[in-house]
């Protein structure tokens, strides 16, 4: 199994990346947005999600791990195909697909091609109950001092976390980046931004 390839971007196709790794090159599958940090000639580090059938082995690469993630919880979804989740994440981030799926907006999602809106709506179904329950088992206990008082604070959190799930964030990486917010008084998306700057820290 591969878990990352480090080589020689060797060549761009639309969505295809060549990555030349001791002679070997590997076509790998990207998104637009993973596109965008590759230069033909340069070194670069892909994640790896290996998807193979009888008559094919398609390797799909990420930039980061939290692209990858939220690749293989997009494929979880009933209907979704790798082409369908690549293509999501190539108009949205990680960050915008946990945005689009807290906050019910399908068009952020029917913007990838092939994404019309009963498959926007089922992924968006599908994913927020899932987050939820993530969410409830990465909860901070209540006597955790950063904890937000009043049921909008309460209601944010989980929010936030469930977003960072779609990350891959686990339960001591959320609490970390929860710290010192003041939820109450951020949007829902200023939040998420803020709580990721805190994971850069």
């Amino acid at each position: 199994m591969f878990y990352h390839l480090t080589g020689t971007v060797a060549d761009l196709e639309p969505n295809l990346a060549v990555i030349d790794c001791g002679g070997i090159g590997f076509a790998v599958n990207v998104s637009t947005n993973t596109m965008s940090r590759l230069n033909r000639g340069s070194q670069a580090r892909l994640y790896i999600r290996e998807l193979i059938r009888e008559d094919a082995f398609d390797l799909y690469g990420f930039g980061t791990m939290a692209e990858k993630h939220c690749f293989e919880m997009l494929l979880a979804v009933s209907g979704v195909g790798p082409k369908a989740a690549l293509a999501i994440l190539s108009v949205n981030t990680p960050e915008g697909v946990s945005m689009a799926v807290l906050t019910d907006d399908e068009k952020a999602l029917t913007a990838a091609a092939g994404v019309g809106k009963r498959l926007a709506q089922r992924i968006i179904l599908e994913l927020k109950d899932k987050l939820k329950k993530q969410a409830e088992e990465l909860s901070l206990p209540a006597s955790d001092p950063y904890v937000p008082t009043g049921e909008e604070g309460h209601s944010k959190l989980a929010d936030v976390t469930s977003a960072l799930t779609v990350l891959g964030y686990n339960r001591s990486e959320c609490a970390a980046a929860l710290r010192g917010l003041e939820l109450e008084n951020l949007s829902l998306e200023e939040a998420i931004r803020a709580a990721l700057r805190n994971m850069m820290k």
